[in-house]
């Protein structure tokens, strides 16, 4: 299932910024990359923490506890210390507001058990 959560207006967010906002019970960071907007999940797959005090650097976010890094247009990582992405929402901004789309998970998709299948 899939739900549309509008964000309200996200213009006053600059290029090279990042917003933590909720939609559909999941934290969402927000970031204004070469001026469109990217979604992905708050949360990063390593230290369980919070990316959005991290570093923004074009496309990538590293997370502030063990510097783990992520594409906000995919959610992909970037080597160790994580070693699954994060989820990513697709967004979209119009004089409505910021919709983005968050998808139902399983727990497949938000968890990685190193000692599985051990």
């Amino acid at each position: 299932m899939i739900k549309r959560v509008n964000l309200g207006s996200l213009k006053d967010l600059g290029e090279g910024e990042k917003r933590s906002l909720e939609a559909a019970d999941t934290q969402v960071l927000v970031c204004r990359v070469r001026g469109k907007l990217y979604a992905v999940e708050d949360l990063c797959s390593h230290a369980a923490n919070a990316l959005c005090p991290g570093r923004l650097s074009g496309y990538m976010i590293t997370c502030p506890v063990h510097s783990a890094r992520f594409d906000v247009r995919t959610g992909s990582h970037q080597g160790p210390p994580a070693f699954t992405g994060i989820r990513s929402f697709p967004v979209e901004e119009s004089s409505a507001g910021a919709v983005v789309e968050i998808a139902s998970t399983t727990p497949a998709q938000t968890s990685f058990d190193p000692h599985m299948n051990r």
